[in-house]
């Protein structure tokens, strides 16, 4: 039976406790060690990365005015799925032909600062021959990288998950380094229907802080990535409740681990009703529900808060993230998105070459809408109804 009391075995996140989190990382220096001293306690933490100032700097590079994210880190398997949609065998061909579309749309770093890319794309050249990760940093594109090995079932919990990966991280982050990735990404989820349990919350904000950690040691910025799952029929507020405790977690666990907040970037779900829920909630209020988690959740000091589309469809999330920046926000509020991106420009190139550039002119439209939208400019006009079509998939995995 799910359990109705989230975090009840958890530690409770003591606001003097988090003050306390945030100056020691606030205050490290990016090669020296800090001495905290108490009446009880002698304390030494080792700086968190000696790519502090880098991680600053690509931290705010992904965060500019006006553009967002690219998540292209499908895995084979789930990279399959989307081409079988459009009549295409899974081979590496195929998925090089459409990546290549993807990192080669002319003009797209106009829009796009970072692109998520799968482990075969990093090492990957595209049809021409060029590197992968070459042609992005020439569209001055941030090359980034999946790390997660995928979730598995959580033991013990309420038919859960866990995201597991961490075995062997630090080699892998050094090694991607070495190939041209600046950022990475690690995601978790968390499901609302199945409690969520104290066990999985804890077990999620953990994975995620460790992967944040090992990820800054080698110089590559973490995306941190709790994603609360769409599926179930629950309003808004239940989702709000979850995922404030959630938030509190992930960041008790992310100071615990000594991250540096200023080289990290947030990649959350945004606050919606369950998908299958009976109400809906207009961009306005998903907001304001949204603006509110982050104002109580989030420290200033992140540059970024790079939201997934979830399974909603690519109106609906440019909507959604315009409606949050109508007003200023001490962060970078924009988008890192996959479907939501990708999804009409796939079907659009069918996989015929003589598509090519009419898919990559509909990648560059939705990346446009989606620049609007973080700038607020966003209106809606002209936006076809296939683009207003959801995508949410009960059970979804990638």
């Amino acid at each position: 039976m799910a359990s109705t009391s989230l975090l009840k075995a958890s530690p409770v996140l003591d606001k003097s406790e988090w003050v306390k989190g945030q100056s020691v990382l606030f205050r490290q220096p990016s090669s020296a060690s800090v001495v905290l001293r108490n009446r009880a306690t002698s304390l030494t933490v080792r700086a968190a990365s000696s790519y502090a100032d880098e991680l600053v700097k690509t931290a705010k590079t992904i965060a500019s005015p006006g553009r967002g994210i690219l998540a292209m880190d499908e895995s084979n398997a789930t990279c399959g799925k989307r081409l079988d949609s459009i009549g295409l065998e899974n081979t590496e061909a195929n998925r090089q032909a459409f990546r290549t579309l993807l990192v080669s749309a002319p003009g797209l770093g106009q829009y796009v600062s970072g692109a998520i890319l799968f482990e075969e794309t990093l090492y990957q050249s595209t049809t021409e021959g060029k590197k992968m990760v070459d042609v992005l940093v020439e569209q001055n594109i941030v090359p980034g990288i999946k790390v997660d090995k995928g979730l598995v079932p959580l033991v013990g919990s309420n038919n859960e998950s866990w995201c597991q990966g961490l075995d062997g991280l630090s080699s892998r982050t050094a090694a991607y380094y070495q190939q041209g990735a600046r950022f990475a990404k690690w995601r978790t989820v968390v499901s609302i229907p199945n409690g969520p349990s104290a066990l999985a919350v804890k077990e999620a904000a953990w994975g995620l802080a460790r992967y944040a950690a090992i990820s800054q040691d080698s110089g590559l910025v973490p995306i941190v990535e709790p994603e609360i799952l769409l599926d179930g029929e629950h309003d808004i507020d239940r989702t709000y409740d979850v995922a404030e405790k959630v938030w509190a977690e992930v960041f008790f666990y992310l100071a615990q681990n000594n991250v540096m907040f200023e080289g990290i970037l947030l990649k959350p779900s945004m606050v919606t009703p369950g998908a299958e829920s009976k109400d809906r909630a207009t961009p306005e209020q998903v907001a304001a529900y949204t603006l509110k988690l982050l104002r109580n959740r989030v420290p200033p000091a992140v540059p970024g808060i790079m939201f997934l589309s979830g399974g909603q469809s690519e109106v609906e999330a440019t909507l959604n993230l315009n409606a949050m920046n109508q007003a200023p926000n001490p962060w970078h509020v924009s988008f890192s998105y996959a479907r939501a991106l990708q999804n009409t420009c796939l079907k659009t190139w069918g996989g015929r070459p003589e598509n090519v550039n009419a898919a990559q002119t509909t990648l560059l439209a939705r990346a446009k809408a989606n620049s609007l939208a973080q700038l607020g400019k966003y209106t809606g006009e002209g936006e076809s109804e296939e683009a207003k079509e959801g995508m949410f998939v009960k059970g979804y995995t990638y």
